[in-house]
């Protein structure tokens, strides 16, 4: 399957609105609840517009596209993160910055290793800034299997379920953990800065050390504000 439902550009203008069609074509039939994620990881993406500034677009972008590599006619090297960006790269000609943006989502590097391809992961894609990862992060980390927004404890808990424990991607996200909870911590605080009002009334704070169920309730009050505008 080849689908494309943009011309390359070389000015590489990024269509939050093309990426969401193209997301959509992809997962919404086959993939029906990888849809539903997607569609909740975007719409929490834009609510970040405030503290993303000028790459709002790339992250909501690759937000909507952080899955198309579970798309059955993008297998290649059976790893979705690699798949995805492949296919952004060399079919769609998409913006450099989102094919990096959607290659390194949620660590995918520690998983690439797992599977034996973080050179090929590493050597094709540049990871992105750290501050764009943590969006994207936050967004995917933030949002269940049916699109709903869940703490990142919760996140990480149900695809561990999900997978069973002897499964490399539980094995991948045991070392990746860390990282991912600390992404949230990092964005929450952005967030909280935001709208320091709405975490208070939310009964959350900012964490030091720790206390990110607590921040991300005033984060999600937030977001509640902002999904809602």
């Amino acid at each position: 399957m080849n689908v494309r439902l943009s011309p390359a550009s070389v000015d590489f203008v990024i269509d939050t609105d093309w990426a969401e069609t193209l997301a959509r074509a992809l997962l919404e039939e086959p993939l029906p609840h990888r849809w539903a994620h997607s569609t909740g990881v975007a719409a929490t993406a834009r609510a970040l517009a405030p503290v993303l500034g000028p790459h709002a677009d790339a992250v909501t972008a690759a937000a909507w596209l952080h899955d198309i590599g579970y798309a059955p006619v993008l297998h290649g090297s059976g790893f979705h993160p690699l798949d995805g960006a492949r296919y952004l790269r060399d079919v769609q000609h998409a913006d450099p910055l989102v094919c990096r943006l959607v290659a390194h989502h949620s660590c995918a590097a520690i998983e690439a290793t797992e599977r034996g391809l973080a050179a090929d992961l590493l050597g094709e894609f540049r990871p992105a800034s750290r501050d764009l990862a943590d969006a994207l992060i936050y967004c995917d980390m933030t949002t269940g299997p049916q699109g709903q927004r869940m703490i990142v404890e919760q996140r990480l808990t149900e695809i561990g379920h999900r997978y069973g424990p002897d499964h490399l991607v539980s094995r991948a996200l045991a070392r990746s953990a860390p990282e991912l909870t600390a992404a949230v911590v990092r964005v929450t605080r952005k967030l909280a800065t935001c709208s320091p009002i709405a975490v208070t009334h939310a009964g959350g704070r900012v964490p030091g050390d720790g206390g990110s169920v607590l921040a991300e309730v005033g984060a999600f009050a937030v977001l509640g504000v902002m999904l809602d505008a």
